[in-house]
């Protein structure tokens, strides 16, 4: 199939774990990578919508303070994970700027833009939650790299 993740196994990995998707060498010979960053266990467990959005919402704004690389951050509409859109980045150099963005989550006082004025649902948001999310993500850095169970 023509999407990456379509042809993922999604019964034989286990998460969390963070792994290249895809990686795209541009005309001017930039690469950019897509990271899954993967929180949940598929088809066993996922995040509910209010923690994806904080998520959302936190790790976009807070990873642009560790890189410039950044082109976006996006959440998976299964709701186990999200896909970090990275230029010139490799997986050594992204590890720790997820973790330092995460451990910024864990800091946080407020989830970013959740407001009417600069979200389309503003109100959908546990910042609790995306917290404990990325608080059990770090818990188990020592896996991130080892995708298959």
């Amino acid at each position: 199939m023509n999407v990456e993740s379509f042809n993922l196994d999604h019964r034989t990995v286990s998460a969390p774990y963070v792994r290249v998707a895809d990686t795209k060498t541009l005309p001017g010979g930039d690469v950019l990578t897509k990271f899954d960053v993967r929180f949940a266990q598929p088809n066993v467990a996922h995040l509910e919508m209010p923690v994806v959005h904080s998520l959302e919402h936190l790790m976009a704004e807070h990873m642009r303070n560790h890189t410039d690389a950044v082109i976006d951050v996006s959440p998976m509409g299964c709701q186990t994970g999200f896909y970090a859109l990275l230029l010139g980045v490799d997986t050594a150099a992204f590890l720790p700027i997820l973790e330092a963005t995460l451990r910024d989550v864990l800091a946080a006082l407020e989830v970013p833009a959740a407001n009417e004025v600069q979200c389309g649902w503003g109100t959908s948001h546990d910042l609790a939650g995306a917290q404990g999310a990325a608080r059990a993500f770090l818990d188990r850095r020592d896996e991130w790299e080892q995708v298959q169970a």
